[in-house]
């Protein structure tokens, strides 16, 4: 490499504004896409850990008061039909169908058992699908992002490619720049994709351990039904 080629690379400006200011409309287009996904991702991790931290907490909270002994009659007169914790609304939906399942006459009508155990399990999937909300969306950043990134790459080297033979010059000055900025649109994939994996399998952990913790409960809380449905 001569010295001028050498000098007039070294004059090129290889920041990222400067990258994505010569870029082609195509590879821009690509570039703002792969940030706004990054954007999004980091949005709903952000959301999601404090829904569960809120989750976690409301259920300790909940766990000392239902074990505290306190009758579940007066427990669901305090909390109402409708509380704001999610184990609470599962208390709520069995209480409102233990309440329903008795007469004008306080006898209890059959199977009540079974419709409180269904409506357990209906509020359970309730909450899993709120609590489990917007994972799918990181699931699709992880896997979709790095084929936009590699789109972005292909292009840009295309361009690359054409300027060269527009140029009928391979010097480093010519070829350099385009070249970087195809892949910076591989790399603005891969900075979306991975925080999106990594976070999507640790938030799927997580959820799933919350909503074991809220099965659990359901059973505890049917097994205490069932002794007084016996008694």
């Amino acid at each position: 490499m001569d010295a001028t080629t050498l000098a007039v690379a070294q004059e090129i400006d290889f920041s990222f504004w400067a990258l994505f200011a010569r870029a082609t409309f195509v590879v821009k287009i690509v570039m703002i896409l792969l940030i706004a996904a990054s954007v999004w991702a980091w949005s709903i991790i952000i959301q999601k850990y404090i829904v569960y931290r809120k989750a976690k907490r409301e259920s300790a909270v909940f766990d000392d008061v239902f074990w505290s002994g306190e009758p579940l009659d007066e427990l669901f007169d305090n909390l109402g039909p409708d509380p704001e914790g999610r184990q609470e609304r599962i208390f709520a939906a069995a209480m409102t169908e233990w309440r329903r399942s008795h007469d004008a006459e306080g006898h209890l009508i059959p199977n009540a058992q079974a419709r409180i155990e269904r409506s357990m399990n209906v509020a359970i999937t309730r909450e899993a699908d709120d609590l489990q909300g917007q994972l799918g969306y990181l699931a699709t950043i992880g896997s979709v992002t790095p084929f936009v990134g590699l789109f972005g790459t292909v292009v840009g080297i295309m361009n690359s490619f054409i300027e060269i033979a527009e140029q009928q010059n391979t010097s480093l000055a010519v070829v350099a720049p385009g070249i970087a900025e195809a892949l910076l649109a591989t790399a603005l994939g891969l900075l979306a994709a991975i925080p999106a994996v990594v976070f999507y399998n640790q938030l799927s952990t997580i959820s799933d351990k919350i909503l074991g913790g809220y099965e659990a409960f359901a059973d505890e809380f049917s097994t205490i039904l069932s002794r007084q449905l016996d008694s």
